[in-house]
């Protein structure tokens, strides 16, 4: 049994960072990493463009324009100004090349044909110029660059309909036991709802990791050895929950040797979660999880968390811890570490009843672990404690 820091030193030792590439649809792509730069097929805007409601102006020495046209957004003729004549403009339209500043509407008074300024204003004011945001041929996003939905946008305004992306993991999900059964199913004696995988499912899905597989065992050894053998050779992650322990019927761990799955360590001084797996077997990753669901989850934001990160070539891998103050008392039992559930809100948190590893209803209201260390016994009202903050 070893101790939490070392296992999360040991997961950071044994995952690199995967480079596979993959093509995504521009809609497709909201949080993936950049592969390569992306070079601006155009210019941004691709005209100069005005920047408000108003009116397009050839400067002369006079406050007072003759009005000869419009513009609209979208409107592919350019009329042309002489010197103290001006077209009525709209917000995005094309500026006439001969039109060399924009006055808002708000400060311009008219006269049928006739507009008078304000005052005097400055050469290209209120003008977007051409390529302002992004020149064609110039870098518009550089490679690593995680994209999300205001780069979605801005790659869609340049007319890029795809990108290259770094591939994010196949995972697979394999829940073990002859108690589970589908929901939607009448219970029999003596059996439960499988909920486990729909879970790690959902907490993938919250993270944008959608390449998931889900798979079902019996606790039988020959076909829990057949199914781990097929999920390791065709997963970058696999996330076994249940089996992992020492019963009769719990056949994981002995099927992970046969299998000669590299172990890097089993079990973690920790509450909830102690018989924790990790091993490796080529590039494949292994994590086998406690059946316990609220075990299995914390074990997930602890450390399955991380490995994702670590794939992904992220430089924030673990989940952000904040000092917090306890607004209740806790007394913990035994010697292990504990990931107690809470609720977290500026800067104070609440510990929760109800912290048994079978129970989810009171990690339904959390949204935050915290984190007991072995030589506290004892967390009083007002304490400083150790906050891990769960994705929202």
């Amino acid at each position: 049994m070893i101790t939490i820091n070392d296992a999360i030193s040991k997961i950071k030792a044994s995952i690199s960072p995967s480079f596979k590439t993959t093509i995504k649809t521009i809609e497709k792509a909201n949080g993936y990493v950049l592969a390569n730069n992306i070079i601006s097929p155009i210019n941004m805007p691709p005209f100069r463009q005005s920047a408000m409601d108003g009116y397009a102006l050839n400067l002369h020495d006079s406050l007072t324009y003759k009005l000869i046209d419009e513009v609209k957004a979208g409107d592919p003729h350019q009329p042309i100004l002489k010197p103290g004549e001006a077209v009525r403009i709209f917000t995005g339209a094309a500026v006439p090349d001969t039109a060399n500043a924009i006055m808002m509407q708000e400060k311009v008074k008219t006269n049928g044909k006739q507009i008078t300024v304000q005052h005097n204003i400055t050469q290209n004011l209120n003008i977007r110029p051409l390529g302002e945001q992004v020149k064609k041929g110039d870098i518009a996003l550089k490679k690593e660059t995680k994209l999300n939905p205001a780069a979605i946008g801005y790659l869609t305004s340049l007319g890029i309909t795809e990108v290259s992306v770094i591939k994010k993991p196949d995972i697979a999900i394999i829940t073990t036991g002859n108690e589970l059964v589908e929901p939607g199913t009448p219970l029999k004696h003596g059996q439960i709802y499988e909920s486990n995988s729909k879970m790690l499912q959902t907490a993938l899905y919250g993270l944008k990791f959608y390449n998931v597989t889900l798979h079902k065992v019996e606790d039988n050894y020959e076909k829990t050895l057949q199914l781990l053998n097929s999920v390791i050779k065709t997963n970058d992650l696999a996330i076994i929950t249940g089996g992992i322990s020492v019963g009769d019927y719990d056949f994981v761990g002995k099927a992970l040797k046969e299998l000669k799955v590299n172990e890097i360590f089993y079990k973690v001084k920790q509450k909830p979660g102690k018989p924790l797996f990790f091993g490796k077997k080529n590039n494949t990753s292994i994590f086998a999880l406690p059946g316990n669901p609220a075990a299995a989850l914390s074990c997930f934001y602890i450390y399955v968390y991380m490995a994702l990160q670590k794939m992904m070539n992220r430089t924030e891998i673990e989940l952000p811890r904040k000092q917090a103050i306890s607004s209740c008392n806790f007394t913990k039992k035994g010697d292990r570490p504990q990931f107690l559930k809470a609720i977290y809100s500026e800067g104070k948190v609440e510990i929760l009843e109800g912290q048994n590893s079978s129970m989810l209803q009171t990690f339904a209201l959390s949204n935050a672990l915290v984190f007991i260390p072995e030589d506290t016994q004892e967390v009083k009202i007002n304490d400083t404690v150790e906050t891990i903050l769960l994705p929202v």
